[in-house]
C-alpha cells in the first residue's frame, strides 16, 4: 500500500479547510497534529496516524507526555519512523519555547514561587536532573537563563566560573533552578553546597544570588526561604 496524503481524505473531513472556514481553534487535537504532520505512512491516513498519536498520550499523561518524549521513543509508535519522529521532536519544541517566550516578556521574580511556576512544567516530569543559572535585571525582570548541567546536578558539574561569565555578561541578580526527578524537592548536602559555593562567589562578584528552587512533582523548595541563606557557613 502506498501512503495515504491528506488530499485522499474526503474533502468535509480535511483540517485545512476546517481552519480556513471556522479558525484553528475549531480543530481537535488529532486535527491539528495531523495539519503539522502533512502524510499518514503505509495503512494509514495523517488523520488516523494523528489519533493514533492522541490516544496514545491520553492513557499516558496527557498531550504534555509528548514533551518528554525522545526521538526514539516517537520511532516506537507504529507508523512513525525517523522523519516523522524529527517532526514530532521539533513541533514539541517550537511549542515550549512559544509558551516561554511569552512567559519571559511578563516575568518579573519578586517570590521563589513565580520562579518555580516558570519552569514547573518544563522539569517536574523529566527523568534526569537539569541545572539552570537564571539571570535578572536590576528591577528582577528575567533576561533569560543557561543551562548549568543535564542529567545531574553536582559540585564538580555546576561550574562557579561559567555561572559568572555569563552572569557578567547583562546580569545584575541570578538564582539557581533545577529539578528532582524523584519529585522529592527536598535539599541534599550537595544541592546546599552548591549553594553557598554560588553564593559566596556571588558576593565577590557583586552578582547576588537570590535564591535556588528545587522543583518537584507540583511542588518546589526555596533554599532562601529553608534558611540555608541566613548560615554564615557550611558545615557539610
Amino acid at each position: 500500500m502506498v501512503n495515504r496524503k491528506m488530499k485522499d481524505v474526503p474533502l468535509t473531513e480535511r483540517p485545512y479547510e476546517k481552519c480556513l472556514k471556522n479558525g484553528a481553534e475549531s480543530l481537535s487535537d488529532a486535527e491539528l497534529l495531523a495539519v503539522m504532520l502533512r502524510t499518514g505512512c503505509e495503512g494509514l491516513s495523517v488523520s488516523e496516524l494523528s489519533m493514533n498519536i492522541v490516544k496514545m498520550c491520553e492513557k499516558m499523561k496527557g498531550l504534555k507526555s509528548l514533551s518528554q518524549m525522545q526521538i526514539p521513543d516517537f520511532m516506537k509508535i507504529k507508523g512513525i519512523g525517523k522523519v516523522k519522529a524529527v517532526q514530532l521532536k521539533c513541533i514539541t519544541e517550537f511549542a515550549k519555547r512559544l509558551w516561554r517566550s511569552e512567559k519571559d516578556l511578563n516575568l518579573k521574580v519578586c517570590h521563589p514561587s513565580q520562579i518555580s511556576e516558570y519552569y514547573m512544567e518544563e522539569l517536574r516530569n523529566e527523568e534526569t536532573e537539569s541545572a539552570f543559572v537564571v539571570f535578572l535585571n536590576g528591577k528582577n525582570r528575567f533576561l533569560g537563563d543557561y543551562c548549568l548541567s543535564k542529567g545531574t546536578v553536582n559540585a564538580s558539574l555546576v561550574s562557579t566560573r561559567e555561572i559568572f561569565r555569563k552572569a557578567l555578561q547583562k546580569a545584575v541578580y541570578i538564582m539557581l533552578v533545577h529539578n528532582h526527578p524523584s519529585g522529592d524537592p527536598t535539599p541534599s548536602k550537595e544541592d546546599i553546597y552548591i549553594t553557598y559555593k554560588v553564593m559566596k562567589a556571588g558576593k565577590l562578584m557583586d552578582i547576588p544570588l537570590l535564591d535556588h528552587v528545587i522543583i518537584g512533582d507540583g511542588t518546589y523548595v526555596s533554599l532562601k526561604e529553608n534558611g540555608c541563606f541566613e548560615r554564615s557557613n557550611y558545615s557539610g
